[in-house]
């Protein structure tokens, strides 16, 4: 096995998402509702497989960018959060999310809920490297080392999660 490995980086104008959120931080403080137009990028590393390239910049720029239209103009909320309760109620189609005595009720189209403690940049970060790995990587079918997504919440600010894939 070689000690060379290579690196593909997808980063487009148009791999952006406009969302809103809120978090908590130190225990009980909870931000305001508010959004961003959060960027994308993606990087994927390993060898060269038979074609002698590390993955088909195609499939990676259209994987990620149908996960970044999923999240366009939604209200991300998570369920993994020990005191923010995420209710969806189907018959009204409706989400209610509470923490503390606070309330917010959106219309049930335009939310993503995701299975995410926060909705911090690293956790969005991590939530679509993993979704890149299920739905795309894993059909792959040579020896990759890590993938690595970028989320830049506002200009300048970025989260990164790197995933082993060995």
């Amino acid at each position: 096995m070689s000690d060379t490995s290579y690196r593909v980086r997808v980063t487009k104008d148009h791999l952006v998402f406009s969302a809103a959120h809120f978090i908590t931080f130190n225990g009980n403080i909870c931000e305001r509702l508010h959004g961003h137009n959060w960027r994308v990028a993606v990087e994927v590393t390993g060898g060269l497989d038979e074609n002698r390239y590390v993955f088909d910049f195609i499939a990676l720029r259209d994987a990620t960018q149908a996960i970044v239209n999923e999240l366009d103009h939604r209200m991300l909320l998570p369920t993994g959060h020990p005191t923010i309760s995420v209710t969806v109620d189907d018959e009204r189609e409706e989400v209610e999310a509470r923490f503390e005595t606070r309330r917010w009720v959106f219309p049930k189209e335009d939310c993503i809920i995701l299975p995410v403690p926060n909705t911090t940049a690293e956790e969005i970060a991590h939530w679509i490297a993993t979704r890149l790995v299920d739905d795309v990587i894993k059909k792959h079918r040579h020896e990759l080392k890590s993938i690595r997504v970028d989320v830049e919440e506002n200009f300048g600010q970025w989260a990164q999660c790197e995933l082993s894939l060995d």
